[in-house]
């Protein structure tokens, strides 16, 4: 009976024992490593319960998105010191995560994906200058990001994203940036106010001109009715006279003649030439003295 009891007990025990270093299990969200007597396999085991043999070792590594905050020194290219504060959001390649650990390691991110960012997001920085940096962050993000996936590419991690949170200059540099935005200001004023001013001089000058020639076209309509006026009237008396001269006979014309005749005959009649002839007196105080 006892010796039946220390059987059993030992079988339990070399059950518990078989499954301890036969079977390994794989968190969910992670890749996980196998490696026999220190020599990593080409496969990866999926989340869940493997079994394997007791001289092997399960190793695992996060496959999920990861998201990790870095800062660092940068200069620009104009030798500005700037201090940049950033995130950066990768994943590991499933398939090829024991590549990965084979080279590099568990801590692939200091050794590897750390290094690499901050030396990338140095030669980015130092192609703009200070005053161009903020105006591009997103452009500096993009070309980090992708500076940095065909640097990681090869190792089977994927930069899905970085981001440029903040850039933060000297105190000396921010101080001059302000002077310069100040001044700015105060000539972008100067030039609305002088623009202002010479829009004001351009329309009181085009209302003059617009006056004048409003007064000119008064006076030229002015002119051109008088004009009328006095063409009407005279058309209208050549007419007329035009009318008298046709109406007009010798019979009328000798009748105006004796009409306006005052009874007296004249003293002098023209001849020939420029002579002048006396025309006889026959009224009646010659012929009284005749009688």
């Amino acid at each position: 009976m006892k010796k039946g009891m220390i059987i059993a007990g030992a079988t339990v025990l070399l059950a518990i024992l078989v499954a301890a270093t036969c079977t390994a299990t794989v968190e969910t969200g992670y890749t996980g490593i196998v490696t026999t007597f220190g020599r990593v396999e080409d496969v990866t085991l999926e989340a869940g319960l493997h079994f394997k043999s007791p001289f092997q070792r399960i190793i695992t590594m996060d496959n999920r998105e990861q998201k990790t905050s870095f800062t660092t020194e940068a200069f620009s290219s104009d030798i500005q010191q700037v201090n940049v504060t950033g995130s950066i959001n990768y994943a590991i390649n499933k398939k090829t995560a024991m590549n990965l650990f084979k080279e590099v390691g568990t801590d692939y991110f200091n050794k590897l994906v750390n290094p690499r960012m901050l030396e990338i997001t140095k030669g980015v920085f130092s192609k703009y200058t200070a005053e161009n940096l903020v105006a591009n962050r997103e452009k500096l993000s993009e070309s980090i990001r992708e500076g940095l996936y065909s640097e990681l590419e090869g190792y089977g991690i994927n930069v899905i994203s970085l981001s440029i949170e903040n850039i933060d200059f000297t105190d000396a540099f921010t101080d001059a940036v302000e002077a310069k935005q100040v001044a700015a200001q105060r000539k972008l004023q100067a030039e609305i106010e002088q623009s202002q001013m010479t829009m004001e001089t351009q329309q009181q000058a085009e209302r003059q001109r617009i006056n004048a020639e409003a007064e000119a076209n008064v006076a030229r309509i002015n002119a051109d009715a008088e004009a009328y006026a006095v063409k009407v009237r005279s058309e209208a008396e050549a007419e007329a006279n035009k009318k008298i001269a046709e109406s007009l006979t010798q019979n009328l014309i000798e009748f105006n003649q004796v009409k306006a005749w005052d009874g007296k005959l004249p003293t002098y009649v023209s001849g020939e030439g420029s002579t002048t002839l006396p025309i006889l007196n026959l009224g009646s105080e010659n012929r009284e003295e005749g009688h």
